[in-house]
């Protein structure tokens, strides 16, 4: 376990963080059952890493964070494409939420979570997960809320495995989610998470325009049949 940054534990970038989740994922590459996940939109960077040296498609899994009104970074909760809800007990419980501030936070990102369900898809049709292997992906983890929402949505189209892989994630969260999942990648499990950026020298807001360029050019490859190399290395 990981107890403070080093020159090997600290992340140069979303890009650099992807590649390092590489080579524990090597078992599943060149496979036609297997599909990446990011969740946007800094997990998308890190994903399109993975998914281009592994060369197996990649798709989204829309999650949007509940935070609590007066402190947004703490999750109470989480919501998935799907219809998917998750709430943060611990959190709800450490600060007291009204049923009117709640429902003001959920209706607001549920309207997030729309409109780039428009933005980043268009009109792709969702991807069928019945029999896949998905590999979750994202910069990141804190709590797990988000994940653990992506999980449940991804658990109600019967995939054949549902792996989690991320860069960093506190130790607890990563054992939380073991009980969850098939397998759970995480080379950072640092005892105090302090925060995600933390771990990362780099760690700009990915943008919609970032997103929408990474994923137009992993389909158009997926579209043509093309290997895509060059992008990423093992």
């Amino acid at each position: 376990m990981t107890q403070s940054p080093s020159l090997q534990t600290t992340l140069q970038d979303r890009a650099a963080a992807g590649r390092g989740l590489v080579e524990p994922l090597l078992k599943y590459a060149h496979r036609a059952d297997v599909i990446v996940l990011a969740l946007p939109r800094g997990g998308v960077p890190v994903a399109y890493e993975v998914a281009t040296a592994l060369q197996v498609r990649l798709d989204l899994m829309l999650v949007r964070k509940l935070g609590v009104p007066s402190h947004e970074e703490f999750a109470m909760g989480a919501i998935a494409s799907g219809g998917i809800q998750i709430l943060n007990e611990d959190a709800l419980r450490s600060h007291p939420i009204d049923r009117a501030s709640f429902d003001a936070v959920l209706a607001r990102e549920t309207r997030e979570l729309l409109r780039r369900e428009q933005a980043y898809r268009g009109n792709r049709p969702p991807v069928q997960l019945k029999d896949q292997v998905v590999i979750l992906i994202d910069d990141g983890l804190a709590t797990g809320a988000s994940m653990m929402a992506a999980v449940h949505a991804v658990r109600r189209q019967a995939p054949a495995r549902i792996v989690v892989a991320v860069p960093v994630a506190p130790l607890e969260t990563v054992e939380a989610l073991r009980s969850e999942v098939d397998e759970v990648i995480c080379p950072i499990m640092p005892e105090w998470m302090i925060s995600i950026g933390y771990w990362y020298l780099s760690f700009t807001q990915t943008s919609d325009e970032e997103v929408i360029q990474l994923l137009q050019r992993a389909w158009q490859r997926e579209s043509a049949g093309v290997p895509p190399e060059g992008d990423g290395d093992v």
